[in-house]
């Protein structure tokens, strides 16, 4: 299982970027997916994430400028970022708690649910 994202790039404070982040591999379940944010200097810290159900949460500083959201079709979970600010500056990783799926040959079973963290793609916002 691994996690691709993408999406990262220079933008202006105000403006908008949309990160993405696709999960590849062979998927018995996918629970909670979320994202996090690692300033400079900083350790990451969890910014958004959204349970199977729909469920969001944000953090604070995020609220009401971030959206997640997530297509089960693609197995894919998005960051939707406006109005930013330079403080937005940093590396995004995108997570989720999975759980493969393991075949040899014809038979299939379900591993443990697992956090995977996808590579982090890179975020800057200029004043």
């Amino acid at each position: 299982v691994q996690l691709q994202a993408s999406g990262g790039g220079l933008v202006q404070a105000g403006e908008s970027l949309k990160l993405s982040c696709e999960i590849l591999g062979r998927i018995y379940a996918i629970n909670s997916m979320g994202w996090s944010h690692q300033a400079p200097g900083k350790q990451p810290e969890l910014v958004a994430r959204i349970t199977p159900d729909g469920r969001t949460y944000y953090l604070d500083s995020v609220k009401g400028r971030f959206t997640i959201s997530r297509d089960g079709t693609k197995n894919t979970v998005y960051l939707q970022m406006n109005a930013m600010r330079p403080e937005d500056t940093g590396v995004y990783y995108c997570k989720a708690d999975i759980a493969p799926l393991h075949c040899s040959g014809a038979a299939c079973r379900d591993g443990p649910t697992t956090d995977y963290w996808g590579q982090g793609t890179l975020v800057t916002v200029s004043s």
